[in-house]
């Protein structure tokens, strides 16, 4: 089983009678192939496979409009590992890069699957949250909650290919409620 397209066309006698029929496929399979990699590309940190920005931005504006029919509320949680540049400068992209990509697997255990985790660039991370539930404290609460199990599974030590010790980060987390707005 492969994708292909396929064009028929008919074969009419004199008396513009369909006789028979052509086909010709084509195999598009590169075609494909190349076009889930330009979306991936598109909407995709090419590092963590995370959605990047854009797919981050549309799916915001899906979530406002959940929200405003639903009358729930969602979070946003922005999370900033600190002194990241220092770790990239002093050891290198590479462990640098693999800090990233660990960051980016353990913050999607710490969320649900109708929740966004998304890497905006650099050492940035925004985490989207649905359907939170109609009362604001309790929306909070449980906001807050997912935050703080956060920092503390980012505050655990990594083990990063290259380093002789284990790695230690910390981040800065920020939050904010929408409902309807």
């Amino acid at each position: 089983i492969y994708p292909k397209w396929l064009t028929i066309t008919t074969v009419r006698d004199a008396s513009n009678q369909p006789t028979h029929y052509v086909a010709a496929f084509t195999d598009i399979t590169e075609r494909k192939a190349a076009d889930e990699r330009i979306h991936h590309l598109a909407f995709y940190d090419p590092l963590t496979g995370l959605p990047n920005r854009r797919l981050l931005m549309d799916r915001a504006e899906h979530a406002l409009a959940s929200s405003s029919r639903t009358r729930e509320y969602g979070a946003l949680i922005f999370i900033d590992l600190d002194n990241f540049k220092t770790l990239n400068d002093t050891q290198g992209h590479a462990v640098g890069d693999q800090l990233l990509i660990e960051v980016g697997k353990r913050l999607g255990t710490n969320v649900r699957e109708v929740d966004t985790v998304s890497r905006l660039g650099g050492d940035e991370f925004v985490l989207l949250l649905e359907d939170l539930g109609h009362e604001e404290e309790s929306a909070a609460a449980l906001a807050e909650s997912i935050a703080d199990k956060i920092r503390a599974h980012l505050g655990q030590p990594f083990q990063l290919e290259g380093l002789s010790q284990e790695c230690h980060t910390t981040s800065s987390i920020g939050l904010t409620l929408f409902h309807d707005q």
